[in-house]
């Protein structure tokens, strides 16, 4: 089993080393979006291609960023826009957090990372984005050992029921033969 530090460095160096990631991070920093970073099944899915030996699966290029002086669905659509602007063929997914609490019934957010503290998976509750110098760096709320434990686990913050419908729906355990996956 990997510390803490080892698997935050691995999960990291994969995400940096494949190219078409790379340019992903690069297009999201040149918008210099409020709290912004590239969530989810980017960093999630580049651990598990790697851990189970699977093609690259980049399809999940999930921004969320968090800007409560416009919270207008119009705008992450410009976002969208944007993005496939600058690197055409990715399909981007755009959120701004400062609004996605009333999608949920959560209280309001206060950041990116503390909406993505409400998502239904911890293996999920990941991210990654440039630093001013264009090194990655990343935040996961559960840690990033949690992606290399071969389970997918429901965050026990989440409060809305949707954890056993995704995990059905995105059919991890077929993707990645060996990931455990729990649906109740």
């Amino acid at each position: 089993m990997l510390t803490e530090s080892q698997a935050r460095s691995r999960a990291l160096r994969l995400v940096a080393a494949h190219p078409r990631r790379r340019r992903a991070l690069e297009a999201v920093a040149l918008l210099e979006l409020p709290d912004g970073w590239l969530a989810a099944g980017f960093v999630r899915n580049a651990v598990w291609d790697s851990q189970y030996g699977v093609a690259t699966t980049t399809a999940d290029l999930d921004v969320v960023y968090f800007d409560p002086a416009c919270t207008s669905a119009a705008r992450d659509r410009d976002i969208e826009f944007a993005l496939q602007q600058r690197c055409p063929g990715l399909r981007w997914s755009v959120k701004n957090q400062a609004r996605m609490h009333a999608r949920h019934g959560h209280p309001a957010y206060r950041s990116s990372v503390d909406a993505m503290a409400r998502w239904p998976e911890r293996q999920t509750a990941v991210a990654a984005r440039l630093d001013r110098r264009g090194d990655v760096e990343g935040f996961a709320v559960f840690g990033f050992a949690v992606l290399f434990n071969g389970r997918v686990e429901r965050n026990p913050r989440c409060a809305h029921g949707t954890y056993g419908h995704r995990c059905r729906e995105k059919r991890w355990a077929e993707r990645w033969p060996g990931l455990s996956v729990d649906t109740r």
